[in-house]
Parts: C-alpha cells; structure tokens; sequence
C-alpha cells in the first residue's frame, strides 16, 4: 500500500493519497482540540486568500467569530493570512 509522500509508479512524482480519517486522525494525536482549531483556520484563511467572510462560511462560523478568534491569534503573535485583494467591511 502506498503511503503519503511515496512516490508514484514512476517513482519521479509523488502520489496524491485522499486525506481519509485514517491518515489525518494520527497525525492530530498528541495535539490539543484548540491547537488543531486554530491550525484548521488559518490554513482555511490561507486558502481563501484572507477573506474572512467566504472562510467563516466554509467554517461553519459567523464573521464576528472567526474575526474573534483571529484577533486573539494575532496577538498570540500567530502569522494570520492577510486578505490579498479588495475585501468588504465585513471582511475586517
């Protein structure tokens, strides 16, 4: 069985495995439910190029309270994703 960052067939590009409970929940063992909170939103952040409210909706959370929890990462000096282009009021 191939695991993730083995390399494919051709042994030059690694293979893509699905991220399935049994190859996350491992490597979540030995965090704290805020740690993996927090890490699961800033890389959400990320991914949506800093835009709080489109990251609060595919969250799950309101904008107030992803914009809560961003401010308290903030300034436990965590590297927050700033937005990268033009955002709304809302996007704060």
């Amino acid at each position: 069985m191939t695991h993730i960052g083995e390399y494919g067939p051709h042994r030059d590009t690694p293979e893509i495995q699905p991220a399935t409970p049994e190859r996350v929940v491992p490597l979540l063992i030995g965090a704290t439910v805020e740690e993996i909170e927090r890490e699961l939103i800033l890389q959400t952040l990320a991914r949506c190029d800093g835009n709080r409210t489109h990251a609060a909706r595919l969250l799950g959370f309101s904008v107030r309270t992803l914009r809560n929890k961003i401010r308290q990462y903030a300034a436990d000096g965590a590297d927050v994703p700033a937005h990268s282009h033009g955002g709304t009021p809302d996007d704060g």
